[in-house]
């Protein structure tokens, strides 16, 4: 049986398209009949409502956390192939968390080895800050993935970003491996092309070959409570996360 490969989607700026990337890339490794689980770190619980769910589970990674409950006993179904573990109503008490030390870094990992959930892959939606949900994704993952808006703020923020998951790897004491994704790309701006092109001359053989497209669908999905796939199959951002898929599979990167 493979390993399950563990992704944790991080950037420390907001606006990049985190969730929107965690809910359409998992939808899109599900329909490549990948089995596929995406986990909501963030307080703000925004994945679930990407996923149709719009009234806040009562379960959630939380009671993972804060309970030691299984991943299973509070993942919901969501897609084919795709199952949801929601924020929860106390996710936030995590980041608050005061006792422990070290050790309140490893609570997903603890909860991953315990009760190593059955799939392909598992994403994990994290929240816009550098703090202890944060890390605990980090200290679970096996990879990252960081997307990255066409602006330059954004591409500072890489390079930031990798500076401090360079910090993990003497805790960690297993390698990450790291991937860039270009989101809300516009292929008509100079400025969104020049991005791509200095992420791919600064990251070599980091950037996943297929840049996500920006679409007025792909923004209007999260208020529908659907994926790409659903509200608009034949747009650019459908083909593009069926691309990116692929890309995740074969660890295609250039």
């Amino acid at each position: 049986m493979t390993a399950v490969r563990c992704i944790a989607v991080i950037n420390q700026k907001g606006g990049v398209g985190k969730t929107t990337i965690v809910a359409n890339l998992g939808h899109a490794l599900g329909l490549a009949g990948k089995r596929v689980m995406v986990v909501d770190l963030d307080p703000q619980g925004q994945l679930s409502t990407s996923l149709g769910i719009f009234r806040p589970p009562v379960h959630g990674i939380d009671e993972v956390l804060l309970e030691q409950k299984p991943l299973e006993a509070v993942a919901v179904h969501t897609r084919e192939n795709m199952t949801l573990v929601p924020a929860g109503r106390r996710l936030m008490e995590v980041e608050h968390l005061n006792d422990g030390g070290t050790a309140r870094a490893w609570l997903l990992d603890k909860a991953m080895k315990r009760d190593a959930p059955e799939q392909d892959f598992v994403l994990f939606d994290c929240p816009p800050a550098s703090g202890l949900l944060s890390a605990n994704a980090v200290m679970a993952a096996d990879e990252v993935l960081i997307p990255v808006s066409g602006d330059y703020l954004a591409l500072n923020g890489v390079a930031h970003l990798l500076a401090t998951l360079k910090k993990f790897e003497p805790i960690r004491r297993r390698a990450l491996q790291q991937w860039v994704v270009v989101s809300r790309f516009h292929t008509r701006r100079r400025l969104s092309r020049e991005i791509r092109e200095k992420l791919l001359k600064h990251f070599p053989q980091k950037v996943l070959a297929t840049p996500v497209r920006e679409v007025a669908a792909l923004a209007e999905c999260p208020a529908a409570g659907r994926t790409i796939f659903e509200y608009r199959r034949s747009s650019n951002s459908a083909q593009d996360f069926y691309q990116l898929a692929q890309d995740l599979i074969e660890r295609r990167a250039i």
